[in-house]
């Protein structure tokens, strides 16, 4: 016969196997619990993004605005349907735009692609000018543009294609780089 000695030890052990095994499965993480994490997720996605540059005193010189901006990795920002406009206190007067830009977090440049169009109506020769091509380097700090890729420009009446080009935004020069044709009216 079973005392009551006896049954309070089975009870004991009983309780101390069950909490043994509770507490063994519960630091057990089952694969299907956790969630993966991959360094891609993390960032930010934003909608109507709006960035602005400044310059090396501080004040305002460019702003972007995307519909999208998305962050790719740690070090790079993607935008989508872009515009860039510089501040009216740069003196600059262009507008670009592109279908998406690229930002690298170490370097100075915004990188445009597709159906990229820089346009002023105080441009080159102080015409109405258009810059049209499929890729373009901005360096807003330095009111710099360049392409390796063909260029269409209109300035005024007349217009130019090329293979390259080198901006000078702030000072309205241009230079192309090879290929230079041009069409120009009286």
């Amino acid at each position: 016969m079973i005392g009551t000695r006896d049954l309070l030890t089975i009870a004991v052990l009983a309780a101390g196997a069950i909490s043994t095994w509770f507490l063994t499965r519960s630091d057990q993480v089952d694969e299907s619990d956790t969630v993966s994490f991959d360094s891609t997720q993390r960032g930010y996605y934003l909608k109507s993004a709006r960035i602005l540059g400044t310059g090396p005193d501080g004040k305002l010189l460019y702003e972007l605005r995307a519909r999208e901006a998305e962050q790719l990795g740690e070090d790079r920002v993607s935008f989508t349907d872009v515009q860039i406009n510089y501040s009216p206190q740069s003196d600059v007067p262009w507008s670009i735009d592109a279908d998406t830009a690229m930002i690298h977090a170490d370097e100075k440049r915004v990188l445009l692609e597709g159906n990229v169009r820089a346009i002023s109506s105080e441009g080159f020769s102080g015409n109405d000018t258009e810059i049209r091509t499929q890729y373009l380097e901005i360096y807003p700090e330095e009111f710099l543009a360049e392409t390796d890729e063909r260029v269409q420009i209109r300035i005024g009446p007349r217009s130019l294609t090329a293979t390259g080009m080198l901006a000078s935004l702030k000072d309205n020069q241009l230079k192309l780089k090879s290929n230079v044709r041009g069409k120009f009216a009286p």
